[in-house]
């Protein structure tokens, strides 16, 4: 069997929502390094677009909770490129809110983001995929969340419930010329999420995770070229745990605590 260079994405185009900063950015720094031709999106233009040597990815901005700023985001970029390959959802995200006592424009503003949003794009890429000898692919980067919900998470866990289900369902209905496949992120150590790690720099947090550390971005990013690459082309409807095992169970600690008493 001849596997040629699965990672070499010279001549395919890759489009990466929230692809300014974080995750989106070093995902975008990938595939530029793999050969493609990348553009990124968000609501605000970056001091720099993502680069890696002489090239950079193309910046387009668009509120992917806005349907029609989502069509012409797809437009844009097969005007530039003439074709579109790859789409990565990255965006989204949220503060923790009381559920409580969180106002209904709160949780639709976090449902728009992580759910409608990446089911807007996603439909406008299909449009272009599925007329397309080679097809296409989308990625869905989604959160442990969504299996394992967290204290003053409900409209994001929801959401992000919601985008791992429309995964599945778009997976169905789109194969076998477009796949559609999940990623579930864990801890990821980004600039966005570092209120969350505390004084210590995370290493408390990093103790309850298997790997003994918290993800980087280049974690997922890889992850991205690997879902992306022919080396999953039978690869459809998944759910990839890049979360370094999970969270150790509190009640191992708990079990171990009482034996060190």
């Amino acid at each position: 069997m001849d596997i040629g260079s699965p990672l070499d994405f010279t001549g395919r185009v890759v489009l990466i929502t929230g692809g300014t900063k974080g995750i989106g950015a070093t995902t975008a720094e990938a595939f530029l390094s793999a050969g493609a031709q990348v553009a990124v999106c968000g609501r605000g233009a970056p001091t720099s677009p993502p680069r890696v040597g002489g090239r950079e990815a193309v910046f387009l901005p668009c509120d992917v909770r806005d349907a029609d700023a989502t069509a012409r985001l797809v437009n844009a970029v097969v005007e530039r490129f003439g074709r579109l390959d790859v789409l990565v959802n990255n965006a989204g995200g949220s503060p923790d809110a009381d559920a409580a006592t969180v106002s209904p424009r709160f949780v639709e503003k976090i449902v728009a983001l992580n759910l409608l949003g990446p089911f807007y794009v996603a439909q406008a890429a299909n449009k272009v995929m599925r007329e397309q000898d080679s097809g296409g692919i989308v990625i869905n980067i989604g959160s442990v969340s969504a299996h394992d919900p967290q204290p003053g998470t409900a409209a994001y866990t929801a959401a992000k419930a919601g985008l791992l289900a429309l995964t599945r369902a778009l997976a169905l209905e789109w194969a076998p010329l477009v796949r559609v496949n999940h990623i579930t992120t864990g801890l990821t150590r980004t600039e966005s999420a570092a209120s969350v790690y505390g004084e210590d720099g995370g290493a408390a947090v990093a103790n309850v995770v298997p790997m003994r550390r918290m993800a980087a971005p280049e974690d997922v990013a890889r992850a991205c070229l690997l879902l992306a690459s022919d080396l999953a082309g039978y690869v459809n409807g998944a759910d990839l745990a890049v979360h370094g095992g999970g969270e150790v169970p509190a009640r191992f600690y708990a079990a171990r605590q009482k034996t060190t008493d």
